[in-house]
């Protein structure tokens, strides 16, 4: 997730719609609420939890430039993929 500045968030979840929108719509206390992280600019499936948390901690152990680049591969405008991803 990134604000409009720029800010990166990194975490997991079982749901990403339901996740999407609890960060839209603020009901999740932390950081990505206080930097207003709305916009949901990367994302990697995985069916195995452990694999996907060993991935979110990975990347979030990464210094800033590496996680901007890992974006840009995928969406080099930093456009929202929430529409994508709901079939819109």
């Amino acid at each position: 997730m990134s604000s409009i500045s720029y800010v990166i968030y990194v975490g997991v979840t079982n749901d990403l719609i339901r996740r999407i929108d609890e960060h839209r719509n603020g009901y999740i206390e932390g950081f990505s609420k206080k930097y207003n992280c709305k916009k949901l600019v990367y994302y990697e499936w995985f069916t195995n939890i452990e694999s996907a948390i060993y991935r979110e901690k990975e990347i979030k152990n990464w210094r800033r430039e590496k996680k901007i680049k890992l974006i840009k591969e995928q969406n080099l405008q930093w456009q929202d993929l929430y529409n994508s991803i709901i079939g819109l």
